[in-house]
C-alpha cells in the first residue's frame, strides 16, 4: 500500500534487529537453521512488542480518566490472520517487509503460515471482530469476551462431494499474539442446589454448585488504525479444578483420573457443538453460560477497582450482547447483585438493565434461542429462579397496567409453554436491556412487527437501529492494496483516514475512461492470482477474463445457494441446448460451511460439487460456464476471493438476513451486487443507486404473503418451463447418475414446503442474471457500475456503526 514518507534506514534496522533477537531467544532458532514458521513466529513477536507499548499505554489511560468501559460479549470473534493486518495498522508494513528482505525472508512467504485463528464461523463472529478494531480506532475503552476453542468450529474437507467435519488445530503451533493469564483463573459453578440466604429480602438465595471448574484468561491485544488505540479481546479457557485424580490413576483407573479432565475441557474444544441430541443442548448452554459468568465476575471485579460499589455499573459500563447467545448473562448478572453482593432486588434490576444492551441478528424463530426448563434448572438450578422472578414481576407489571390479552401474554412471557415448556432467551435478552437493536433498517423495522412485535408495543422506546458496517482496514487496505493504492493515487490519503468522507469524491471517474481501465486492471490481476489459488487447490482451469459471479457465505436455505445452483443448472441446460449462441463465459464460485447436523445444506454442498463435476467436464460447455466450490471457507480465502469477484450474489429471501456484510465487502471492492432486497441491501440500494445492481425478486411484505398459502409451488413450477426442467433434470439423476433419487428430499421440499421462496424467485432471478450478462457485454457500463460502488460504500464503515453504539447506546464517547 502506498505511504507518503521516506522510511528511516533506522526503523528498518531496528526491525531487523528485533526479529532476529526474537528468532534468537524467544524462538530459540539460529538464522542459518531457520524455518519459514521460524521466520513467522519471530516476526508477529516483534509486531507484538510494538503493540504491547501502546496496549499498556492505552490501558493506564483508560484507569486514569475512568473512562466508561464498552464490553462486547460474544460467542464468535473471526478475527482472521493478524500479522498483516497488525502490521498495517502499526504503520510498519513496509518497514517490516524491507527488514525480512535484508534478512533473505520473504514476507508474502511467511504471511501465509499463519493460521486463521478458528475462533467463529461467519458474520456475526467477523461483525465482532471489525467492531472491536473500530473501537480501538475511535480511542473506546473495550473488552471483548469470548471463549478460546481449541478447535473451533470444524476443518472442512470435501470426499466425494460430501462435506466432512476435522478438527481444526489451528493452536498447534502455539499463538504468538496471545498472553496466557494463569492469575486471571474464575470457579464456574453447574447443578446443585439454592437455599435462602437468612433474614431479609426472601429472593436472595445461596447456591452451592454440584459441580465447578476454572476459566482462565487469554488476552490478545487489538490495535487501531494507526497504533494510537488498542484494547483487549479476553477469551476463556475452561480447565478442571482438579487436572489429574492421582489416587484413581495410581488404581489402575487411567482413564478415569483424567475424566474431569475431558468434561471441563469440552466446553472450550468446539465452536457450536451439534445440539440434536440432549448432550449437545447441554454442552451448548454450559459454554454460554460459562463464558458470561467469567466475563461478568471479570468485568465486576476491574469496576469495584476502581469504584465504590455496583450500583454504578451503569454509569461507567456498557456490556453489548451479541445476539441471543450471551443472553443469560441478564440472569447471572442479578445473581451477581443480589446474592453475592446484597444489594436489593429492585434496585439490581434497575443496574442490569441499564447495564445491558442486546443486539438481535435473527428473526428466524428457530435462531432466537430456547432452552428446556428442565435442563436449566438441572444445570442453573438458581438462574431458573431468578429467570421465573423476573417472568412474575413482568406479567405481574402487566396486569397492573390493564394488559388482559392471554395471547399477548403467553407471548410475551419469558417461558414458552407451548412447547414443552423452554425459556426465551430473546425474551430474557429484550426485558433485561434498555437498549434492542437491529442491524439493518429493514431488520429492524421487522424486528418491531415480528419478532418482538408485542414487546415493542410494551416498550415502545427501546428498540433502534445501527446498521452493520466492515472494517475497511482489513477488507480494502488489506484484502485489496491494489485498488487501495489507486484510491490513494486518486483521492489521496484520506482514503485511509477517512473513506467515509472521502470515497464519495470518487464518484465522478466513473465517467473517466482511463480511471475505468485502471480500475479494471487492478480487478483482473485480483482476477489473476485467484485463478492461480484455484489451480493450485482443486486443479481446475478458470479463464480470468470470464464473469467471476460469487456466492461465499454459511450454507443455509434462506440464503438460498439452492436458487443459485438451479440458476447455473438452467444455465447448463441452455448452453447444451445452443452451443453456439452469445453467451457470456462465467465462472460459478461458491464457498461455506453447513453446520454438522444440518442434512438439507450438506446435500446442498454435495449437489454443488456434483454439478461441478458435471458442467466442468462437459466439452460443450467449454470455457462458457465453470462451477467452483472451494472447501473450508474463512477469512483468508475471503480476502483473495472477494477482490477478484465481479457479481456478488447476495440472494436470501426477503426479510430474512438481518444485514449482511459480505454485501459491504463486494461492493467496497467494487464488485456489482444481484439480490433482493434484504437486509443492507436496501440501504446499499438507496446509495449506490438501483441502476448500478441486480435487483430482483418478493419484497419482504410479499414474501409473507405468500408464506401463508404454505409454500406450496406445484403451480409455479407448472408455469416455468425453465425451472420445470431443472427440477426434472435433477429427479432424473442428470448430476448424480450413480444415485437418481439423490435430491429428492430437496425437490420435495421446493414443491411441497418452499418456505424459502426458491421456486417463487427463480425466474426473476434468471431474467436477473440476464441483465448480467447484457451489462457485462458492455464494459463502459458494467465498470461505471463498479466505481459507483466502490465510491458509494464509504457510509458502510464500521467505524460509523460503532460511533452510533458509542453516543446514542453506550454514552462512551
Amino acid at each position: 500500500m502506498t505511504r507518503p514518507r521516506f522510511i528511516s534506514p533506522n526503523e528498518v534496522s531496528a526491525l531487523r534487529t528485533n526479529i532476529l533477537s526474537k528468532l534468537t531467544y524467544a524462538v530459540g532458532k539460529d538464522p542459518d537453521n531457520a524455518l519459514d514458521h521460524d521466520w513467522f513466529q519471530a516476526t508477529a513477536l516483534a509486531a507484538r512488542d510494538y503493540i504491547v507499548d501502546r496496549w499498556m499505554s492505552r490501558t493506564r489511560d483508560a484507569y486514569r480518566t475512568g473512562q466508561k468501559r464498552v464490553y462486547y460479549l460474544s460467542l464468535e470473534f473471526l478475527i482472521g490472520r493478524l500479522l498483516i493486518d497488525s502490521l498495517s495498522n502499526l504503520g510498519i508494513l513496509e518497514e517490516t517487509r524491507r527488514a525480512l528482505a535484508d534478512l533473505g525472508v520473504d514476507l508474502e512467504r511467511i504471511r501465509g503460515l499463519e493460521p486463521d485463528a478458528a475462533l467463529g464461523n461467519g458474520g456475526l463472529g467477523r461483525l465482532a471482530a471489525c467492531f472491536m478494531e473500530s473501537m480501538a480506532t475511535l480511542g473506546i475503552a473495550s473488552h471483548g469476551y469470548g471463549i478460546r476453542y481449541e478447535h473451533g468450529l470444524f476443518r472442512q474437507v470435501i470426499a466425494d462431494g460430501f462435506q466432512l467435519e476435522q478438527p481444526e488445530n489451528w493452536l498447534d503451533f502455539g499463538n504468538p499474539w496471545e498472553f496466557e493469564r494463569a492469575e486471571v483463573v474464575y470457579e464456574i459453578g453447574f447443578g446443585g442446589h439454592v437455599a435462602p440466604y437468612g433474614e431479609g429480602d426472601p429472593r436472595r438465595q445461596v447456591w452451592t454448585p454440584g459441580e465447578r471448574i476454572r476459566a482462565v484468561a487469554y488476552d490478545t491485544p487489538v490495535i487501531g488504525w494507526g497504533g494510537e488505540g488498542a484494547n483487549t479481546l479476553r477469551l476463556w479457557r475452561a480447565r478442571p479444578l482438579e487436572i489429574l485424580h492421582l489416587e484413581t490413576f495410581n488404581a489402575g483407573d487411567h482413564v478415569g483420573a483424567v475424566a474431569n479432565e475431558a468434561r471441563a475441557e469440552s466446553i472450550s474444544r468446539v465452536l457450536y457443538p451439534a445440539d440434536s441430541s440432549e448432550a449437545g443442548q447441554e454442552l451448548r448452554l454450559r459454554q454460554e453460560y460459562f463464558f458470561v459468568a467469567a466475563s461478568l465476575a471479570d468485568l465486576t471485579r476491574r469496576h469495584l477497582k476502581q469504584h465504590n460499589d455496583l450500583l454504578s455499573l451503569p454509569e461507567h459500563v456498557s456490556i453489548q450482547l451479541n445476539d441471543t447467545h450471551p443472553a443469560i448473562a441478564v440472569a447471572e448478572l442479578m445473581r451477581l447483585l443480589v446474592d453475592v453482593h446484597g444489594i436489593p432486588w429492585d434496585a439490581a434490576w434497575s443496574t442490569t438493565v441499564g447495564t445491558l444492551s442486546y443486539t438481535n441478528h435473527t428473526l428466524l424463530p428457530e435462531a432466537l434461542e430456547t432452552w428446556p426448563v428442565q435442563l436449566m434448572e438441572r444445570l442453573l438450578p438458581r438462574h431458573m429462579q431468578i429467570i421465573y422472578l423476573i417472568n412474575a414481576q413482568f406479567l405481574d407489571s402487566l396486569r397492573a397496567r390493564g394488559e388482559t390479552d392471554g395471547a399477548m401474554i403467553s407471548y410475551v412471557s419469558l417461558i414458552d409453554e407451548s412447547q414443552g415448556r423452554r425459556v426465551r432467551m430473546g425474551n430474557l435478552a429484550f426485558l433485561g436491556s434498555h437498549s434492542i437493536n437491529g442491524v439493518s433498517g429493514l431488520h429492524t423495522d421487522l424486528m418491531r412487527k415480528t419478532v418482538f412485535r408485542s414487546l415493542h408495543r410494551l416498550y415502545p422506546d427501546r428498540i433502534n437501529n445501527k446498521t452493520n458496517g466492515i472494517t475497511f482496514r482489513r477488507w480494502l487496505h488489506q484484502a485489496n492494496p491494489a485498488l487501495t493504492d489507486l484510491l490513494v493515487d486518486t483521492l489521496g490519503q484520506g482514503v485511509l483516514h477517512d473513506p467515509e468522507k472521502t470515497l464519495p469524491q470518487l464518484k465522478p471517474y466513473a465517467n473517466d475512461a482511463n480511471f475505468r481501465e485502471r480500475f479494471a486492471l487492478q480487478r483482473q490481476r485480483n482476477k489473476d492470482t485467484f485463478t492461480s489459488l484455484v489451480k493450485q487447490r482443486l486443479e481446475i482451469d478458470l479463464d480470468p477474463g470470464a464473469l467471476f459471479d460469487v456466492q461465499i457465505k454459511r450454507i443455509h436455505e434462506y440464503k438460498r445457494q439452492l436458487m443459485n445452483l438451479l440458476q447455473t443448472i438452467a444455465l447448463y441446460q441452455a448452453i447444451r441446448d445452443n452451443p453456439n449462441g452469445d453467451w457470456t463465459p462465467r465462472v460459478k464460485i461458491f464457498a461455506g460451511k453447513a453446520a454438522a447436523s444440518y442434512h438439507q445444506a450438506k446435500l446442498i454442498i454435495k449437489l454443488a460439487n456434483d454439478v461441478a463435476k458435471v458442467v466442468n467436464n462437459d466439452p460443450l460447455t467449454r470455457d462458457l460456464l465453470k462451477v467452483v466450490f472451494l472447501p473450508n471457507y474463512n477469512v483468508s480465502l475471503a480476502e483473495v476471493i472477494i477482490p477478484a469477484a465481479d457479481l456478488s450474489e447476495q440472494i436470501s429471501t426477503a426479510g430474512m438476513e438481518a444485514s449482511g456484510t459480505s454485501n459491504m465487502k463486494f461492493g467496497l471492492n467494487g464488485a456489482l451486487t444481484i439480490g433482493t432486497l434484504d437486509g443492507a441491501n436496501v440501504e446499499m440500494c438507496e446509495l449506490i443507486g438501483e441502476e448500478h445492481m441486480f435487483i430482483f425478486g418478493l419484497k419482504a411484505a410479499e414474501v409473507e404473503e405468500r408464506q401463508r398459502s404454505g409454500g406450496i409451488s406445484s403451480d409455479i413450477i407448472e408455469n416455468s418451463p425453465r425451472l420445470a426442467q431443472v427440477l426434472s433434470g435433477l429427479r432424473a439423476g442428470q448430476f448424480s447418475p450413480d444415485e437418481p433419487a439423490r435430491y429428492n428430499s430437496l425437490l420435495d421440499v421446493l414443491t411441497w414446503h418452499d418456505r424459502f421462496l426458491v421456486c417463487a424467485d427463480f425466474d426473476a432471478y434468471w431474467d436477473a442474471q440476464r441483465l448480467v450478462e447484457t451489462r457485462w457485454q458492455q464494459p463502459d457500463k458494467w465498470w461505471q457500475s463498479a466505481v459507483i460502488n466502490t465510491s458509494s460504500m464509504g457510509w458502510f464503515s464500521s467505524d460509523r456503526t460503532i460511533r452510533e453504539y458509542a453516543t446514542e447506546i453506550w454514552r462512551a464517547l
